[in-house]
Formats: C-alpha cells, structure tokens, sequence
C-alpha cells in the first residue's frame, strides 16, 4: 500500500499565498511532525537529484499522467483494499498509473536510504567486495521505485560535496550495476519505459538555450547500468532432483541470485508472509543457500507490520521483523535442528532502524500529489 502522509494545511495555505509562478505542476504533500521516537530524513540528497529522479518518472508515464488518470486511480485503490493483486495489477494502464503515483516517492526513499548504507553495501569503491559490477535483484521491484532508486545512487556517487557531478570527487568509483527486478505481474511495461528515460538523453524544448543543450545528458551512462525485468512468482517452489543440492541453482534466476551483491525485498516481504507464510519461509532459506558468503539482504516495510501464524490449531500474531529473525538468524543457521550439534549462524543482522521516515521537499514538482513515507529496515549479511 501507499506510505502514510497527511497534507498540512496551514504550510500548504501559506505556500499558496506567497506563490506566484503559474505553473499548474503540483507540490509533494507535507506531512505532520513524525514522533519522536523514529528517525527523520529529509536533506541528505541534493534537491536537484529528487527533481531529477521525480522527472524520470513524469517523463516515462507522461501520456497517462496528461490524460484523466484519476478513475483509474481510484479503480487500483478498490482492488488493493481487496487485496485483489491480479487485478490491480492486471493491465498495463494500471501499472502505469501505481507506478506514477506511489513509486515515485518510494524511490526517492529508497535512493536516501542507499545513500546511507552506502558505505555498508559496498558501492562507490567502498567495502570490501572488489567485484566489477555491483549485481542487485529486487524480488517485487516491478514497480520500478528500486530501479531508479538504484540509477539515483550511481549518480549521487558521481557528485562532490555540493551536490554537483565532481570528476575529482574522491567517491566517483562508481562500480557498474546489473539490476534485476523481478515480480509476479507482467511490469515490463513499465520497467522499459523507467530504463529508457533513465539512459537515453531527455527530449528538450525546440526553444532550449544552447547551455541547456549542453547540459542535457541521461541521468544514467547505459554502459554503467544493465537493467532487466523477469516475471516470475518468488513463492513457487524451486524445483530440486535427486543430484542436486539445495545450494545448486536449479533455474536461471536460481543462477542469478547465487551471484547478488545485494537482494532487495522492499515494501514486499509482509505481502509474501500474508499470502503464504510457509512459502515465504521456504523463500528465505532458499536465499540462504543460493546466496554467497558476504552477499546482503534488504528488507524495508511498513513500520509495526504483523503476519499470523497458526501453532496446535491457535492462530497468533507476530510482528513480522520477528518472523524474519527467527528464520534468518535461528532456523537458517547451519545443525540448528540436529540434537547435539551447536548451531552455525549463516547470517548476521548489519542494520536495523523500525521506523524511519522519508519526508519530501515542498520544493519539489510533480503532476501528482505524493506522500512521505515511512518504513522499517533491516540490512543481514550472509555468512
């Protein structure tokens, strides 16, 4: 679901007041003060990137967000309050139009929280990796927010200090990234649209200056960053022979997981859980076995998320960070059912933060009003 905001009206009736532009481009909504018991980010990414990552998504969707968008707004919001995914994510005027509304925002979250952990995850010359491409797969990233989050990163890591691309910048060794997103509708629609405006120069106005033209290069160099969308369901039982191990990759995408730097499952994982939770534990130590020793898994969602779980015909519920420590740092671990054998951890948890808000720049421009966000994280390396 979309994350949570609410518009402040005195700071919007003040805005409007003193705004004289006559442009009809609308303002990210503001959001009331979050409690002080959660982390608050607003300023660690120069405004001109989120201007940037927001045009990439306008300029992608932007037949649609010229169009009368808002009937199909409203018919995807009835189907996820169902919860009838199928459905709302069955045609591609309704990809196009979540994607416009909810991913924009998310991947600017997403981008200030990879520019956190950046340092963690081993991008830009950092860690200890030494691969020449930084390999991601986001396991329900067809929406396309981990993708441009992902192109806003190696761009941010190509800026000096003030927030403009620096060549001397001592952080500009940008590894190249392959980046897989993978989902259970068909949103390669929408992932090509996102890849295209991402790596190909933007169109500009016939009477743009000649600076302007200069300037106006892709957001993203198409040498650096390898994008691919496969449609699959992640909670479909990998297929093993009798001559296989569980650490063999079975299917193409089993290949592609055992060699991730990063997988991501962002704003996905409780949506699994509630769908199957035996599947999505059976998911979980899957990776643990496909994934190599120093690979990391991203988990973000919903702060204060719960999954029920049913124990001697009793359903209980709890809380879904739970759920994921228990399978990732108990159940995965190496004898943790043999009697007698002392457990072997096969992950350790690098990061945790259980609520952490994402508030948007007023400044920022946008055909659609877009939320803050909120979210839980948890970062595990693999052992």
């Amino acid at each position: 679901m979309a994350p949570n905001s609410k518009l402040n009206a005195k700071r919007k009736a003040q805005r409007e007041s003193s705004n004289t532009s006559t442009s009809t481009t609308n303002k990210p909504r503001a959001s009331e003060q979050p409690a002080s018991d959660t982390a608050t980010t607003t300023a660690q990414l120069p405004l001109p990137l989120q201007q940037l990552v927001l045009n990439i998504f306008r300029n992608s969707f932007a037949e649609r967000l010229s169009s009368d968008y808002a009937p199909l707004l409203q018919e995807i919001k009835g189907y996820l309050y169902k919860r009838d995914f199928a459905s709302a994510f069955g045609t591609p005027g309704y990809l196009e139009v979540y994607a416009a509304r909810w991913s924009a925002s998310r991947a600017l979250g997403y981008l200030d929280l990879f520019w956190e952990l950046r340092r963690v995850l081993g991008v830009g010359g950092h860690g200890e990796s030494g691969e020449s491409r930084f390999k991601v797969v986001c396991l329900g990233g067809g929406a396309g927010a981990e993708v441009v989050a992902l192109g806003g990163l190696q761009k941010r890591l190509l800026m000096g200090s003030g927030g403009e691309e620096d060549e001397d910048s001592d952080e500009k060794k940008v590894q190249k990234m392959e980046i897989t997103a993978i989902d259970i509708a068909d949103w390669s629609v929408v992932v090509d649209s996102l890849t295209r405006h991402l790596t190909t120069t933007p169109t500009l106005s016939k009477y743009a200056s000649a600076a302007a033209k200069a300037a106006n290069v892709p957001f993203a160099n198409p040498d650096d960053i390898a994008i691919t969308f496969t449609q699959h369901d992640v909670l479909q039982a990998p297929s093993t022979s009798s001559t296989q191990t569980a650490t063999t990759p079975t299917t193409p995408l089993d290949s592609t997981l055992a060699a991730a730097n990063l997988v991501t499952l962002l704003f996905t994982l409780n949506e699994l859980y509630t769908t199957s939770l035996a599947s999505t534990q059976a998911l979980l130590l899957h990776l643990t076995e496909l994934l190599q020793p120093g690979a990391l898994l991203l988990v973000v969602d919903s702060p204060g998320s719960y999954s029920s779980v049913t124990l001697n015909g009793a359903a209980k519920k709890y809380p879904m960070h739970w759920l994921l420590d228990h399978t990732l740092l108990s159940q995965a671990s190496r004898h943790a059912h043999e009697r007698g054998r002392e457990a072997v951890p096969r992950w350790e948890k690098v990061s945790e933060q259980e609520s952490r808000w994402f508030r948007l720049d007023e400044r920022l421009q946008y055909p659609i009003d877009l939320e803050n966000m909120r979210m839980q994280v948890h970062l595990y390396r693999r052992l």
